[in-house]
């Protein structure tokens, strides 16, 4: 989950891979460091985020140079643990991401041969390896290094002897960009958005070459030709935008990532439906996409009648039974290791899937028979907002253009859908009573969420949210099951924030509230603009906008969005960038 960027042209390479690495530390940022070619390999690096390199490296003079920000895996964030790491000879250096499973017996027959190891890290095996196989090519020891190489990885090798950069990838996404007499190397596009739109994705096995004006890539020491990509997007999709943080930002551009979705995916709808005669479904997901996927679990069972299942895709890469039938893939990132390693399971058993991604021409749209784009745009706060409510929106989509589903449903969900950008926006207004309930929140170290039918995934999903960048431990609970054990962790005061729509659940929802008040928890209820049956019996009332009960999820997450950004910035909480988390998870 490490950010790694390259740069080889006719400007000085340093300013260039500090400000594209800025823009990847969603991926990491533990540590940092860069390495320029003049007359040999100069590198500067520390347990620092990259602003502090930009601040104190010195003078590195070149035009060829490679650079990293780090999510540690082996070894604690330190000096000699951050990257570029070098061979014994300084000759060569390399930025990588992703984990070398045999490093401990490499670095054992390595050290035997006379190599001498400074960090703890899996990745100083690389550049030691290169050393071994150099000969008089570069381009032969990288690919007589990585045939040793067990695990994933996406590299970077910058070599004393060669006026160009070599690359290679194996379950770790790499792109590369194409300039005017010069390229660029990263792990996302965001990170070089500002210099080029033109991309080429490389795929596992690849190895490429990069020259400042030709990129030569080989599979199986065969030349092969990879697309060259346009990125719709601009620089101004990854920047602030006068917005105090990228999640905040993110959050108020849902409305119009909705309409988008809507649009592009109206589009497409001929090649978006599920089979008419699949027996089954199973979802693959992880994290929020996982809840993105709970709630497209109980549309596709409530509408449709489809027995599906939602697994969190670690668990069911250790699952021996495959359901038959067909199977949803959801990962913002189309780069999710667990994810892709469960749809390599699912595509080996000629199980067809169907991919739901941000990223066109990510590693999960080449493995998937088909993709749904979700449209939302670059999405650089490591706390996913806009990309979930994309992946419903998506899903929504999915189930509305199945020929089975029941016409008068289908008519006036699609109706209110086309609605749903309008309500969103309506939101907004409530930010200062959310504002002002966060001050109570940000108090307390411990809350709980609960919900029921398919509100229950957003109580996980703002759970999550809170957890992750206010670092107040936040559970999220069917509001049944909370007298099923969870009820010793009741005390008088501990925030309970209730997820409370217009359905069938509303009057489970309700004696689930009195129950927690009997145990004088404080109680926010998240309801229906026309919903008046519980101002006298909880602490709080929020009331959103209204939508069909079947839309909802899509309403409620938004102020679960915002009260987690605001108790986040009243307890000082570094909000974009929350402490052990990345972004893309591109390790298993």
């Amino acid at each position: 989950m490490c950010g790694i960027v390259g740069y080889v042209g006719n400007k000085q390479a340093k300013p260039i891979l500090l400000d594209c690495l800025s823009r990847l530390e969603y991926r990491g940022y533990d540590s940092s460091g860069v390495a320029v070619l003049d007359d040999n390999i100069k590198v500067y690096k520390d347990k620092v985020r990259v602003g502090v390199i930009q601040e104190k490296c010195p003078q590195l003079s070149g035009t060829l140079g490679v650079a990293h920000t780090r999510w540690a895996t082996h070894g604690p964030p330190s000096l000699v643990n951050a990257h570029p790491h070098l061979d014994c000879t300084g000759r060569f250096a390399v930025v990588h991401n992703g984990v070398i499973t045999n490093y401990q017996s490499l670095r054992k027959s390595l050290t035997a041969e006379g190599h001498k190891f400074i960090s703890e890290t899996d990745s100083e095996v690389i550049p030691h390896l290169i050393e071994k196989y150099f000969q008089d090519s570069i381009e032969k020891a990288v690919e007589d290094a990585i045939a040793m190489l067990d695990g994933s990885y996406s590299i970077i090798v910058l070599s004393e002897d060669a006026s160009k950069l070599v690359v290679a990838r194996k379950n770790s996404p790499l792109v590369i960009g194409i300039g005017d007499d010069e390229m660029f190397i990263a792990s996302d596009v965001p990170a070089i958005i500002s210099y080029t739109s033109k991309v080429i994705y490389l795929e596992d096995g690849d190895v490429g070459e990069v020259t400042r004006n030709n990129v030569k890539i080989t599979r199986n020491g065969e030349e092969t030709k990879r697309e060259t990509q346009h990125i719709t997007w601009g620089r101004e999709d990854v920047q602030k935008a006068g917005y105090e943080h990228f999640m905040l930002k993110e959050i108020h551009e849902q409305p119009r990532v909705i309409r988008d979705t809507l649009v592009e995916n109206d589009l497409l709808s001929t090649r978006l439906t599920i089979s008419k005669s699949v027996e089954s479904l199973s979802i693959i997901a992880c994290g929020t996409s996982y809840n993105a996927g709970l709630i497209g679990e109980y549309i596709i069972q409530e509408l449709l009648g489809i027995p599906t299942i939602t697994a969190i895709g670690s668990e069911f890469n250790h699952r021996r039974t495959l359901y038959p039938g067909e199977a949803i893939a959801i990962t913002q990132s189309g780069e999710t290791a667990d994810v892709l390693l469960a749809m390599k399971k699912l595509q080996s058993a000629g199980i067809k899937i169907l991919a739901i991604t941000n990223v066109q021409g990510s590693t999960a749209s080449r493995i998937a028979n088909r993709t749904i784009y979700i449209k939302a745009g670059p999405e650089v706060s490591v706390a996913a907002t806009k990309s979930f409510v994309a992946q419903l929106i998506a899903l929504y989509q999915l189930v509305l253009l199945h020929p089975d589903i029941d016409t008068e449903i289908r008519d006036q969900l699609a109706v209110d859908l086309q609605r749903i950008p309008i309500t969103v926006e309506k939101v907004f207004d409530l930010e200062p009573q959310i504002m002002d309930y966060s001050r109570y929140l940000s108090e307390h170290d411990s809350a709980f969420f609960i919900g029921r039918g398919i509100n229950y995934p957003i109580a996980l999903e703002g759970a999550l949210k809170l957890k992750e960048i206010s670092y107040i431990h936040a559970e999220g609970y069917a509001a049944g099951e909370l007298k099923h054990g969870p009820f010793a962790l009741l005390y008088s005061g501990v925030p309970v924030i209730a997820i409370v729509a217009q359905d069938a659940n509303h009057d489970s929802m309700v004696t689930s509230i009195k129950e927690i008040k009997a145990r004088n928890a404080h109680v926010m209820a998240l309801v229906d603009e026309n919903d008046d049956s519980l101002d006298d019996l909880v602490d709080v009332v929020l009331k959103v906008p209204h939508s069909h009960s079947l839309l909802s999820p899509v309403v409620n997450t938004v102020p679960l969005q915002l009260l987690a950004y605001y108790t986040a910035k009243l307890r000082g909480c570094p909000i974009d960038f929350p402490r052990n988390l990345a972004k893309s998870v591109t390790v298993e």
